[in-house]
C-alpha cells in the first residue's frame, strides 16, 4: 500500500477539516443550548459528543493514509477555534488529542482494514481520548465517580456511535453516488 500523500488526499482531508469546524461551530451552540436538557443527569450531554469526532473517523475511512485522521480532526478545531469556539483556543490541542485517539484505531489495524469494527474501534479510541482530554481539562474539578467516570464512559459510547457508525455509514452513502472514486473507499461500493 502507497502511505503517500496525493494532492487529492490533502484537498479532501482539507474540505472534509473545514466543512467540520463550520459544523462544530454551530455544534457548540447547540450544546450550550441543551445543557438544561441534560440538568437530571449532566454527564448525559455527552451523548451528543460524538458529532466532534466525526471527522477524525472520516477522514480515516475515506483517505486510508497515517495522520489523515489526525490531520482533519486538528485542522477542524482550528478552524473551530478561529470561528470563536465558546472554549476559546484549547479546542486546538483537544482536536490534535482527538485526532490521535483515531489515528491510533487505524494504525493499530496497520492501515489495512477500513469494515464497520475498524469505524467502532477509531470512534471509541477517539471517544477514549477526548474523555482523557476532558477529565484533566475541563473535568477536574468535578466528583470523580457521579461526574467524569460516567461522562468518560458516555462519551465513548457516544463516539462510537455517532462517530465510529456513523462515518461509516456516511462513506457507504456516498460510495455509490461516485464522489469517492478517486479513493479505495469508492471503489469498494457493490455494483449494481
Amino acid at each position: 500500500m502507497n502511505y503517500r500523500w496525493r494532492t487529492i488526499d490533502i484537498v479532501i482531508a482539507s474540505v472534509i477539516a473545514v466543512t467540520f469546524g463550520v459544523i462544530f461551530w454551530a455544534w457548540n451552540i447547540v450544546w450550550g443550548a441543551t445543557e438544561g436538557a441534560f440538568a437530571f443527569f449532566p454527564p448525559a450531554q455527552t451523548l451528543l459528543y460524538g458529532v466532534w469526532l466525526i471527522p477524525a473517523v472520516l477522514a480515516g475511512l475515506i483517505i486510508r493514509k497515517p495522520g489523515a485522521a489526525l490531520y482533519t480532526e486538528t485542522v477542524a478545531a482550528v478552524i473551530s477555534a478561529l470561528l470563536g469556539a465558546s472554549w476559546g483556543a484549547t479546542v486546538i490541542p483537544q482536536g490534535l488529542v482527538q485526532g490521535l485517539g483515531a489515528e491510533l484505531a487505524f494504525a493499530l489495524l496497520a492501515y489495512r482494514s477500513w469494515r464497520l469494527p475498524a469505524a467502532l474501534l477509531a470512534g471509541a479510541l477517539t471517544g477514549l481520548s477526548a474523555a482523557v482530554f476532558d477529565f484533566f481539562v475541563w473535568n477536574a474539578a468535578y466528583d470523580l465517580w457521579d461526574y467524569r467516570i460516567p461522562y468518560a464512559l458516555l462519551t465513548i459510547v457516544s463516539s462510537t456511535v455517532i462517530a465510529g457508525l456513523g462515518s461509516w455509514a456516511l462513506v457507504r452513502a456516498l460510495a455509490p453516488t461516485g464522489v469517492l472514486d478517486r479513493f479505495a473507499a469508492g471503489r469498494e461500493r457493490t455494483l449494481v
